[in-house]
């Protein structure tokens, strides 16, 4: 690994963050609101939310006085994989890109804030650097819409009640969810872009991810009990601007897919405690075309967050799990095994802060499934998966420093006890789980 210039270069990338933002302002919401990232943010670590800033989304952005709306944010960071190189022992340029070395990965500009007493926006689109790969292996940068939502809110209050009811828009179903253990805003916030995760993750796990477009109605009693009933359909169309590039690739969803939340919230003193459940149904068209059979998908999640914050300390935990069926249209066309599979995933996180500025976390990431070589199966070769299950097991530590507001430097350090299914010659080829260790060096701000 070459190694000369990157600590230099973070050592400035961290100097420039310093000088740039400045800890007297915060993005949009702040700016509009007049509080402190700590009021909406856990420990300031955006984007976990305190119960202030659950309650600011749940009543539609719309909190405090309009203000300017724009946002920018940029992360950049320093990837280093135990072992790039791929069975022939050539360094794999494709899964591994820029190894060692200090890159811009992705900046996004956000359009959010107040727009009447009732009605707000949070809008993103977002720039990644190393987007796709044009045919002579340049890496192409690329614009494209991402995470965007329009919510109406209204609010009664009375002795003895205080109920919360709206309705939102979006492209990403979960994003309007208020809790970190939610598939739109769990952990980890920030990763590696060439690195490599588990082979397959849920459909409800971002699988719908402006690819779809959908408005649902929720309510908040006595800041007890939340409830929420969404339908999404493929973005496309009047909606397709929601969607990045073209439409070739987008998820065809036949008619509509259902997605509804409950969950049972409690504060006692500077705690508060989250149990939860969500699920999603959808039908999608296989290989995107609406001529071919629908694969039908059954989602269903549990998961549950709580809370400690009393100056100078924070403490948030998350755990997740989802279970996934899915039952294939044709699977003797798709060359599948089975007539359907199972996906399990399960994420469980901690995080202690201490003075807003010092932080620490350790997560832990699960996937397991059905044994289909013709669904999970995949190359011989950095990719690959000889036993064709998807079982992945991966420990995170984290270490990070906010050292003003708006601006975070953290390390992460990926730990693969499983990939594939194996721990051990996954690929066919001798490859082991730990040979996808990642570190991950970043810096993440926001004006």
């Amino acid at each position: 690994m070459k190694t000369q210039g990157v600590l230099p270069t973070l050592l400035a990338l961290v100097l420039l963050g310093m000088w740039s933002f400045p800890s007297y302002a915060l993005p949009a919401f702040a700016r509009q609101t007049g509080q402190n990232c700590l009021a909406c943010h856990a420990g300031g670590q955006f984007p976990e939310l305190t119960p202030y800033g659950r309650l600011f989304k749940l009543t539609g952005y719309t909190m405090g006085a309009r203000a300017m709306p724009l946002s920018v944010m940029a992360v950049l960071d320093y990837t280093r994989v135990r072992n790039p190189k791929d069975s022939t022992g050539v360094k794999d340029t494709v899964d591994f890109h820029k190894q060692g070395t200090a890159i811009f990965d992705v900046g996004s500009v956000f359009l959010a804030g107040k727009i009447t007493d009732n009605l707000g926006l949070f809008a993103q689109a977002t720039y990644a650097n190393y987007d796709h790969q044009q045919d002579n292996g340049d890496w192409v940068g690329h614009l494209s819409p991402d995470n965007t939502e329009f919510r109406y809110a209204d609010r009664f209050i009375s002795p003895g009640s205080d109920l919360i009811v709206g309705a939102f828009a979006n492209n990403n179903p979960s994003m309007q969810d208020v809790w970190n253990s939610a598939p739109a805003w769990s952990y980890p916030y920030v990763g590696p872009t060439f690195a490599l995760g588990a082979p397959a993750s849920p459909l409800l796990d971002g699988g719908l991810g402006q690819d779809a477009v959908g408005a649902g109605v929720y309510a908040y009693w006595n800041r007890s009990l939340y409830g929420e009933l969404a339908l999404y359909k493929t973005a496309n169309g009047p909606f397709g601007f929601l969607h990045p590039g073209d439409n070739s690739g987008i998820a065809r969803i036949k008619d509509g897919a259902p997605y509804w939340r409950l969950a049972y919230t409690k504060a006692f003193g500077p705690h508060d405690l989250m149990i939860g459940t969500s699920g999603l149904v959808a039908e999608i068209h296989e290989n995107n075309d609406v001529n071919q059979p629908t694969d039908r998908y059954r989602d269903y999640g549990l998961d549950a967050q709580y809370q400690y914050i009393l100056d100078p300390h924070t403490v948030t935990a998350h755990i997740s799990y989802i279970h996934e069926n899915v039952k294939w249209g044709d699977p003797l066309a798709l060359g599948y095994d089975n007539a359907s599979d199972t996906l399990k995933e399960l994420k469980i996180k901690g995080a202690y802060v201490y003075n807003a500025t010092y932080g620490a976390s350790l997560a832990y990431q699960q996937t397991t499934g059905s044994t289909d070589a013709g669904f999970f199966g995949g190359p011989a070769d950095i990719t690959g998966n000889l036993s064709g299950s998807p079982d992945t097991t991966a420990w995170i530590p984290e270490v990070f420093w906010t050292p003003v507001q708006y601006l975070r430097i953290g390390a992460q350090y990926w730990h693969y006890t499983k990939f594939s299914g194996n721990s051990s010659n996954y690929d066919g080829f001798g490859r082991s789980a730990s040979d996808n260790d990642t570190l991950f060096v970043y810096v993440w701000g926001a004006y």
